[in-house]
């Protein structure tokens, strides 16, 4: 009989470590850091691949931000993936809630499937070596096993929780969890050979999960319930009643079930995991996985160095040069630049606090925002003005809108352009222009096959994105 296999891919967390590039807007998870595709792509095809003989994998469930749903499903659309449903989560409850949201979704749609679950946000070197760990974890899964992932430590790592096992073999007990440990303990650790870093990836039924949450914590379980019971959809896009979701304790899988299990008489098993895994949590991360040169030296864009040891620059948007830097992270943004020592690039979360309190748009949105119609690029603003490129996807339209505060110049440089202003609509092409008075009614779309692109000068006395009254939109937006 073939195992059942849903997978689920957790891709709502923030990644504010790797600021400027990762925002709250555009996460980690949406980053393209080696390869072609982004993390989150990565993950998807990866559990995706789990099907085999005897063996055969749901459509994905997805769970992630409401914010972020346009980029899920146009990432998905890049790697030719539809997903069973997108879960989305109205405020970040952390892990146990989202994965009690599929257990539930998984139920829903008849049998008891293997919940095959990793995050969205990590990479793996060796493709081959985690599918076969995790057909060997979903066979012990399938059988009534809770299991999880433990990654084989390569170096004595503070940053992660670790594994206890009972021993180092392809599958086994596990003896305990254990918090993250100072250098000496991690050192201790390495030595004794049976402790795995823990990547938060784990295999079980959806009905073990519930069971198993209803004993440890039956608030998660009876609030998540209820969220789910007042649950609306529309077309791929599932999301639970709010003001039930927004009363579930925050809680990850760890706290709420996992670490209490083996001294609970709950057999959990875990399978080691040796394929080149990296959850890129800080730069100094992401410069342990990228390619370097004899130096130690990782760069990528437009990037001059010399005389550079063990650094990292990333360049998005123009040239950097950087000479006789050591154990340094350079990082540049078309608004941002990030300068640090690799030991403490993990503190890049103070600065994006500090962004926060200040109320800086830096921390939220890139100077290129991505909208589900296309993008803009905010390439100019002084005194009650703003400049914007816009990109306009073929057969996209944005929002029939107007503004209180301010009026609009468009000239067309690519594409062809339907304008509707007031009770008129007009067609314009490449070099032509229209005026948008101040509190006309508006809307600009693509009716063409290739990409439309305008300049878009604003001037008005208030040029924020909240200054949009919005009348029809085919994203079910509101404003």
């Amino acid at each position: 009989m073939s195992i059942d296999i849903q997978p689920v891919v957790m891709a709502g967390g923030s990644g504010t470590r790797l600021w400027p590039l990762s925002r709250s807007g555009f996460p980690k998870q949406f980053l393209v850091l080696d390869g072609r595709t982004s993390l989150f792509q990565q993950a998807v095809s990866r559990l995706v691949g789990l099907a085999m003989d005897g063996m055969s994998a749901r459509a994905p469930l997805v769970i992630g931000n409401d914010e972020h749903r346009f980029l899920l499903l146009e990432q998905l659309r890049e790697v030719g993936v539809t997903a069973s449903s997108l879960l989305l989560e109205p405020v970040g409850r952390n892990t146990a809630p989202a994965l009690t949201l599929a257990a539930l979704a998984a139920l829903e749609d008849g049998g008891d499937p293997v919940l095959a679950m990793s995050p969205a946000d990590q990479t793996v070197i060796d493709a081959a070596a985690f599918t076969t760990a995790m057909r060997r974890a979903a066979r012990l899964a399938d059988a009534g096993a809770i299991v999880t992932l433990g990654i084989v430590p390569t170096r004595p790592e503070t940053g992660y929780g670790y594994i206890q096992a009972a021993a180092l073999q392809e599958a086994t007990e596990v003896a305990a969890f254990v918090e993250k440990p100072n250098l000496e303990t991690a050192q201790r650790y390495l030595r004794a050979g049976t402790y795995l870093w823990n990547g938060g990836i784990f295999v079980l039924k959806a009905s073990v999960w519930m069971k198993a949450l209803e004993r440890f914590r039956p608030d998660i379980a009876e609030a998540t319930r209820k969220a789910w019971q007042e649950r609306t959809r529309d077309s791929s896009f599932v999301r639970p009643g709010r003001a039930a979701f927004e009363k579930i304790p925050a809680e990850s899988i760890d706290y709420a079930v996992m670490e209490r299990c083996p001294s609970s008489g709950i057999a959990m098993k875990v399978v080691p995991l040796d394929a080149g895994w990296n959850d890129l949590g800080a730069w100094d991360a992401v410069w342990q996985m990228l390619p370097k040169d004899a130096s130690g030296t990782a760069t990528q864009g437009d990037v001059f160095t010399d005389g550079c040891a063990n650094t990292l620059v990333h360049a998005s948007s123009r040239l950097v040069a950087a000479v006789g830097l050591q154990d340094v992270v350079v990082v540049e943004t078309a608004d941002a630049v990030l300068v640090s020592s690799q030991e403490r690039s993990q503190d890049v979360k103070r600065i994006v606090a500090r962004l926060e309190a200040d109320g800086r748009g830096e921390k939220n949105l890139h100077r290129k925002v991505h909208r589900p119609w296309g993008w803009y690029d905010s390439i100019d603003h002084g005194p009650r003005f703003q400049v914007k490129r816009i990109m306009v996807k073929p057969g996209a339209t944005l929002s029939l809108q107007m503004h209180h505060h301010r009026a609009e110049h468009w000239i067309v440089v690519q594409g062809t352009a339907e304008v509707t202003c007031g009770d008129k609509t007009m067609m314009l092409s490449e070099n032509q222009s229209t005026y948008i008075p101040l509190g006309e009614v508006h809307r600009l779309a693509n009716p063409g096959k290739v990409p439309l692109e305008i300049i878009e000068v604003q001037s008005g006395s208030y040029l924020g994105e909240d200054d949009i009254v919005r009348f029809e939109d085919r994203y079910g937006r509101s404003g």
